[in-house]
């Protein structure tokens, strides 16, 4: 199974920048994983939050092919454990083609994003900054595969 995590927006903290690369790196010895990256949209000013949302859901949909599961990294979503997150993750790679995971820009997701989307993730009740997302959501893949491998980085 292929795994894809598309962002949007740079990540701009060298910091985040880091630990996410660090992490991705480290899941490619799981599984296949890539990150795409959608600009950021120019002119903002000139949009409402709703203009934005459809504007970036068009980006963001261009990025999926009919046949993948897309999961939204949205605050509504269902929470797992890191566990049950494994096995939530086990159980994708046995019945998805390409599992795509999507953090999407300030303002969330346009109503075709949400329409188009197999599943919804929250990573806690909690609210993060979206760099901040990005580098606990490759950590929490990375957990993943541990646990799923059986290997010492987790620990219960």
């Amino acid at each position: 199974m292929k795994t894809l995590l598309i962002l949007v927006g740079k990540t701009t903290d060298k910091h985040f920048q880091a630990g996410i690369s660090d992490y991705a790196e480290r899941i490619g010895h799981y599984m296949p994983f890539d990150i795409v990256t959608i600009p950021e949209l120019k002119n903002t000013k000139n949009l409402s939050e709703e203009q934005q949302k459809v504007a970036e859901g068009e980006l963001i949909l261009r990025q999926t092919q009919p046949s993948d599961t897309v999961v939204l990294l949205d605050e509504h979503g269902h929470e797992f454990r890191s566990i049950e997150l494994a096995r939530w993750l086990e159980q994708k790679r046995n019945t998805a083609r390409r599992l795509v995971f999507v953090i999407g820009g300030p303002y969330g997701f346009s109503p075709a994003v949400y329409q188009r989307a197999n599943e919804q993730l929250s990573l806690s009740r909690l609210t993060f900054s979206h760099q901040m997302v990005r580098l606990v959501f490759t950590e929490q893949i990375y957990r993943a595969c541990t646990i799923i491998k059986g290997e010492p980085y987790h620990h219960e």
